[in-house]
Parts: C-alpha cells; structure tokens; sequence
C-alpha cells in the first residue's frame, strides 16, 4: 500500500505551485541540460533561481522524507519534522537554496511501517529523487537502506536506532545516535562490569532486539552476566513482564522502551518494588514523558541522546530559537532532523548544487566533522556511524514539575561504537 504524500514543500515549508512532470518538462530539462533530477522540474520563477548568465531556473534538489507522520512514533516524527525545516534553514544560511538550487522536500507517512516506507521510497525514486531521509522506526530504517543500495539513492536514517543500520550499505548513513551509543552511557553508571548480572527489559521489536544485543556487546564483553526480558509491542498488561524483572535480580536493569505504553511499564515496575533491589538505567524519552515516570523518576539513572537546552551549544541555540519561532518545542529527536538537513547540505554543496552523482554525495559525507547541535559530530567513514556526545541525566519532581539535567557530558570517543564492516 502507497503512504499518504503530501504535497512537496520547498525549504521553508511553503508549497511551491504544482510542478510540471510532463512532456513539456521532460524537453525543457532536454533544451536547459543542467536539470538534477529526471522528472519533476519545476515551473519558472517559482522553485529555482535565475542561473547566472541566463533566464532558465536551476532545477530543485529534491529531497524525499519518509518518516512516522502518523502512528505510534507520530511525536518522534514532528521532532524529526520541526528538526529538518530548521536545519534547512541554518545550513542554507536562510535562502534555502544551495549553490542556486533550492532544496525542497515531500513527505510521506509511513506510519512504522515498514512495508509502507518501502512502498514510499520506491514511488520516490521512481519520480527521479536521489536523497532520501527520515526513517523515524528501525524496522523501516532496516528497509529502506537496501532499497536505496539497491537503486543507488543517498539515505540518511532519522531517529531509528538500530545498529544494524550502521554499516549497512554504502549510501546508507544516520542522523541520529544508534543503540550501542545508549549502552556504552549506560554501562558508564555501573562502572566495572566484570561479575554483574545485567537484565534488558524491551519491547521484542527491531528497536528492543538492537538494545540486547548492544548490551550483550559492551557489558557480556566485559564480564557481566547479560539476559533478557522481552514483551509484545502490543502488550498493555506489563506486570508479568515487571515482575520477570524484579525476579532476576539482576545488579542493572536496562529498560529499553519506546511508545505509550511506558506509563503502565513504569507504574508496573514501581508496584513491583523494582527500585529497591537493582539500579535502574533508561534512555530519557520526550518532554511529555518526563511526568509519565511518577515517583519512580527520581530513582532512574537516565542515559540520554538530547533534551531541550542539554548541550548549551550555538548551534543548539540556532536550532531552538528556529523551532520556537515556527511555533514549536525542541525534545529528544529534533536534532535528529536538524543533522539530516546538514548532512544533506553539505553533500549537494560539496558537489555544487547537484544530486546527480551518488557516489560523489557520498564521498562528501564519508569523514566529514562539523559543528552539531550536540557539539562537534564526525561521520565515520568506515561504516558511516554518526560520533557524537551522549548525557547522564538525572530527572528531579514529579510530575509537571519533572525536570531533567546533565550530570555529566560523554564525548563521542567515549561511546562511540566499534567499526562495522560495510555491507552492500
């Protein structure tokens, strides 16, 4: 089944008017010769800028967005949204153009679904797009990276966090941190490993699986006991899966959770007297969940990828003061959105304003530093994983008056993930 499509969006937001996807379009892009893409052209004086020297508007780089617009990440994917339209704008210097061309971007919704995404991504590059981004699930980010392997597009996955994205292909990179980043700041809380006992408490999903199997990979390698815990995305009943929990015993338990139902998982393990036998360690979700955690929220070590005001960085204020202004809140995943637009940014400027050569989009990636929201972020040429500085969070109050802060910054060495070798 095709996902909704909204219709495309230039870089600001602002719907261009309807594109010309015809005949005329394809002679005129015959006639012009410097058009990036093979259908889709845009209507003179609308998307485009003059080009030097001459009348005929340079062609739009077009940028397909497939992400969790509706379902049960929705939130994760209009902090991914509200992310990417600001980090447009601050890697394009406010023009939304890139050597002449503007970037504009469609949306499709693939609800986390991965057969949808799937299906999005294919009606994308049919239509002549060379980047792709979002990926707000990891089911679909493990999806759609073949996908573009396969039809040799550039993808930048979002939020998903599987490390098997990591690695996956050659034209396959992240926005955003990946799971064995969570578990090396985890495993920061306990100290040395060697003879614990470690539970992993997820949802039996790509996302939970990712997170056993992190922990397996930095604590089991040093020396901890590593089990697990697992339970049906669709389970609202969790305390049987509680009291699995509190029966280990274990010295850490890792909670690796993602949806509403993480109230009714933290109410559980709170009746469940969990707190008092074992430490605690989760990644801190979006502000709205902040209340969600209860009284138990004092007593969790949180790990943490980003919070709204965590890094303190110019670029975090660039970001916020761009998300605000548009009527919005920065939380967990808005970097996210905001690191893709770079990225992308950076690859068609390296190239002057084309998309057309993959493999040069690519290379412009491959190792390239620069400043982040978070502070200064590399993409590993090796296997395209994305370094970058994690938190310890303590959460104080209950309530609406939950408030997190920053115990102590992890730099991108100290979490960063071995290389992967590169598939694909």
């Amino acid at each position: 089944m095709r996902s909704t499509t909204v219709p495309s969006r230039t870089a600001s937001g602002a719907r261009p008017r309807r594109a010309l996807t015809g005949g005329p379009a394809r002679r005129l892009a015959a006639v012009a010769a410097c058009f990036l893409l093979a259908a889709g052209c845009a209507e003179a004086g609308t998307a485009g800028t003059a080009a030097a020297g001459g009348g005929d508007a340079k062609a739009p780089v077009k940028v397909g967005l497939v992400y969790s617009r509706t379902g049960p990440l929705a939130a994760y994917g209009k902090q991914y949204l509200d992310g990417f339209k600001a980090g447009l704008s601050y890697a394009t210097k406010g023009t939304g153009e890139v050597d002449g061309h503007r970037i504009e971007f469609e949306e499709q919704d693939d609800a986390g679904d991965p057969a949808k995404a799937v299906s999005a991504a294919k009606d994308l590059i049919g239509k002549g797009y060379k980047v792709l981004a979002g990926s707000t699930a990891s089911g679909v980010a493990l999806q759609v990276g073949p996908i573009a392997a396969q039809n040799k597009v550039l993808f930048i996955s979002g939020p998903a966090a599987a490390d098997k994205v990591t690695g996956l292909n050659k034209y396959t990179f992240r926005s955003g941190r990946q799971s064995y980043q969570d578990t090396r700041t985890a495993a920061s809380f306990i100290g040395d490993a060697k003879g614990k006992k470690v539970t992993v408490l997820a949802q039996d999903n790509a996302f939970g699986q990712a997170n056993v199997a992190a922990v397996k990979a930095v604590l089991g390698a040093q020396g901890a006991t590593v089990d697990q815990v697992l339970a049906p995305p669709s389970a609202t009943d969790l305390t049987p899966f509680a009291t699995q929990a509190r029966t280990a015993k274990p010295d850490l338990l890792f909670v690796a959770w993602a949806g509403d139902t993480a109230s009714a998982l933290w109410t559980a393990l709170n009746q469940q007297d969990v707190f008092a036998d074992t430490k605690v360690v989760t990644g801190l979700d979006m502000a709205a969940s902040y209340p969600l955690f209860g009284p138990a929220g004092e007593k969790i070590s949180f790990l943490d990828h980003y919070f709204d005001g965590a890094a303190g960085t110019p670029v975090e204020k660039a970001m916020t003061d761009a998300v605000t202004a548009a009527g919005g809140r920065t939380d967990i995943f808005t970097p996210d959105g905001f690191t893709a637009a770079q990225l992308i940014v950076h690859a068609v400027e390296a190239n002057h304003g084309s998309a057309d050569d993959t493999s040069a989009l690519v290379k412009a990636l491959e190792g390239w530093s620069f400043d982040g929201v978070k502070g200064r972020t590399t993409v590993r040429a090796e296997d395209h994983a994305l370094l970058q500085p994690m938190f310890q969070v303590r959460l104080t109050g209950t309530g609406a008056a939950a408030k997190p802060s920053v115990e102590k910054v992890l730099t991108a060495d100290e979490v960063a993930p071995p290389v992967t070798p590169m598939a694909g």
